[in-house]
């Protein structure tokens, strides 16, 4: 009688698959960081609708912070960064969505388990999720930071608007750093 060795199927030779909870803590700081901003987005656009009618700006209208330099104003912005595609609030939702179903299905080309990166994408998706809130529930995204330098009125923005251009900027980084180093390596 000859004993051959027992082979193990392929799925008792891979390693155990992660649970579900283990998988979403792999990436807690992400989550932390966008459930924050969203959360910092819709309070003060709450406090901001409820302060201010849609479309204070200006003089007597608005809020000043620092007189000549930072006020507080409530307009709609039915388009993107600087009124880009103005009247578009559903394509640019659609966009939205689109960009967070890539960032999840290539979280691991992206490196989200890299902690720097983690915090570069949280800023972005928490602002993402916040202005595609507003498009969805007032079909436009509410804008209220309104910043001038002299005669320069810079384009009103929102919480949800610098968590965004944060996280492209620290994510630029990193990438740039990334490649630095892998290229030192070589």
């Amino acid at each position: 009688m000859s004993t051959q060795p027992e082979v193990s199927s392929p799925s008792q030779a891979a390693e155990p698959s992660r649970s579900f909870g283990a998988r979403l803590n792999a990436y807690r700081l992400l989550w932390l960081l966008a459930l924050s901003v969203f959360i910092a987005d819709q309070i003060t656009k709450y406090w901001i609708i409820h302060r201010l009618p849609l479309g204070s700006y200006g003089p007597g209208n608005s809020i000043t912070i620092i007189p000549d330099f930072i006020y507080l104003v409530h307009v709609g912005n039915t388009g993107a960064a600087w009124s880009l595609l103005t009247g578009k609030s559903t394509l640019l939702a659609i966009v939205a969505l689109g960009t967070l179903a890539a960032i999840f299905m290539f979280r691991r080309t992206l490196g989200l388990r890299d902690r720097l990166a983690q915090i570069a994408f949280g800023l972005l998706c928490g602002g993402i999720v916040g202005n595609l809130v507003d498009r969805i529930q007032h079909q436009h995204v509410v804008d209220f930071l309104d910043f001038h330098f002299g005669s320069y009125a810079y384009p009103t923005f929102n919480v949800a608007d610098s968590g965004i251009c944060v996280g492209v900027a620290l994510y630029m980084w990193h990438s740039l750093r990334t490649q630095s180093r892998e290229s030192v390596e070589k």
